[in-house]
Formats: C-alpha cells, structure tokens, sequence
C-alpha cells in the first residue's frame, strides 16, 4: 500500500515544494487551498510529473474550523496519511497596538488553530497505528519578536509552543513531531520586495530539510529544524 502526505496550503511556496519532493518519491497526495484553479492546476501538474500517484484536492479556508474538519473528514474517507504538513499561513504586516482586532483574529485561526484542529484530527489514527509524522511550518519570527511582526510573530510563537507540547504527548507513541522554522523563503508573500532572489532561502531547501527529517530511523527525531538565509535574516 502506497504511503500518503498531507500537506495544507500545497499551491504555492513551501507547501508546494514539499509536495513535489514527496510526490517524487512515490507518495499520494492531500492538499487544500482556497483557490480552485491552483488546486486543479497542481493537481495536474503532480500527475503529469508523477502517473503512479494519486492527489487528491479540496477548497478549503482553515481559518474556519468547520471547513478544516470537513478538509479532514474528506481525507480519512480515503487514507489516514503517514505525514501532516500543517503549513497554511498568513501573513499581515502591524503592529499590535494599532493593527485592526479582525487581523489578530484571523491570523491565528488561519496559522495556528487550522493546525491545532487538523492534528486532533488524526492523532487518534497515528496513536492506534503507532506511526506518524507530524510537521508544523513556523518561522523564525516565532523565535525572534520584531517591530511590524504584529499578529503573525505572535501566531508563530503559538505555533512553536503548540508543536512542543504535540511532540511530548506523542512521544511514547511512536509518532515522530517536528517544527520547522524558516527564515526568509522565496515565496509569493515577497512578491514586490526590492531584494534580490539571491537573498532569500529556497523553498526547495526547506523541502529537503522535511524530507530528510522524515527519513530518519524510528530511534530518532528531529524535534525542531530552523534554516536562515546565508546572509542572515531579512
């Protein structure tokens, strides 16, 4: 039986790239987005790339728990995967004392509860099976507070202490949990900046980096992997 990923926010960036690398090597496919045309675009491109595999796409908004459940629900009728990417993200520039309250509000629902609610999701099945990966996409902005972080540094910091306690709950399991915390990723959300595409990390590299991390031996687990740009953060 063929292994399975699921990966949120696969269309663009850092999902997408874990996706392609999974895929590569032989593994069916989960992704949402909100987008309907990327969904059937990546799907497209994934199956033309990888005929052996099947991907499966849902739109979905995770900032809403009803439609995070019924992204899961739509998973479990078909596979229970041997990996989460909880990788869908927002950011929206602020600062907290002067941002508008819908912004704090919509980014932690969107980067943080969308993980929170997708895990519980699962981690019954993992427990059972005793296997399983989990991966959270943080940032480094969990790690380090800075001006105009706003609602996103904070939902990062969240993220992190969310994927710490995971990890303890599911250690004497077998599932494996893992945060991963990026700097400056060439993604969509740099689009316009005036820097050099030298200047910011691969997505491809983050990819490797998850991958490599799965592929350890069960006796041993990468618990938190933060990559940063050569040249320092931006």
């Amino acid at each position: 039986m063929s292994k399975s990923i699921l990966v949120t926010g696969g269309t663009k960036g850092i999902g997408k790239a874990i996706i392609q690398k999974f895929a590569a090597a032989g593994f069916d496919i989960f992704t949402c987005s909100r987008n309907e045309a990327d969904l059937s675009a990546l799907k497209k491109e994934i199956e033309t790339l990888n005929p052996d595999i099947r991907v499966q796409v849902m739109a979905a908004d995770l900032s809403k728990k009803k439609e995070t459940k019924a992204f899961a629900a739509f998973v479990k009728k078909m596979a229970i995967p041997d990996v989460l990417v909880n990788n869908t993200g927002i950011f929206i520039p602020g600062s907290l004392h002067l941002e508008p309250e819908e912004n704090f509000e919509l980014t932690m629902h969107t980067n943080l509860f969308s993980a929170y609610y997708l895990s519980r999701a699962f981690t019954a099945e993992f427990m059972s099976r005793k296997s399983g990966h989990i991966f959270s996409i943080g940032s480094i902005a969990g790690l380090t507070a800075y001006a105009n972080g706003g609602s996103y540094a904070v939902s990062k910091w969240a993220m992190l202490g969310f994927t710490k306690c995971l990890r303890q709950e599911m250690m004497p399991h077998g599932i494996k949990v893992t945060s991963v915390m990026p700097g400056a990723t060439y993604t969509a959300s740099w689009e316009g900046v005036d820097l050099p595409e030298e200047r910011f990390m691969k997505a491809t590299d983050v990819a490797e980096a998850v991958w490599s991390a799965y592929n350890l031996s069960p006796r041993s687990v990468v618990e938190e992997i933060v990559i940063r740009p050569q040249l320092g953060d931006i």
